[in-house]
């Protein structure tokens, strides 16, 4: 087996685990309350980040372009209190825009 596959199977290996660890050592216990609602925000914070680092990174520098602008459209919509369909097709519509001028 190459050095690749044992780092996968590793690696997949450690994820199972550190899956299994959170269900296992609750078991049943509940969370403290600041524990709790900490949990509650890691998502959309980890969602976020992940929104930055895909408009704004390309490899290692900062980069503006039409995605900045697909993003202010969506920002506009959430704004305007729309559904999540309609905040997807405004980014969508938003960059493909900037494309078109540019």
């Amino acid at each position: 087996m190459s050095p690749a596959w044992v780092a996968v199977l590793a690696v997949g290996a450690g994820t199972f685990a550190l899956k299994a660890v959170g269900p296992v050592g609750v078991s049943g216990r509940r969370l403290p309350g600041r524990v709790q609602s900490l949990l509650e925000l890691l998502a959309p914070a980890i969602l976020a980040a992940l929104v930055v680092s895909e408009t704004f990174g390309d490899g290692r520098a900062l980069t503006l372009d039409a995605r900045l602008l697909g993003v202010a459209f969506g920002l506009v919509a959430l704004a305007f209190r729309a559904p999540l369909w309609v905040v997807v097709i405004a980014g969508a519509c938003g960059t493909a825009l900037a494309r078109l001028v540019s």
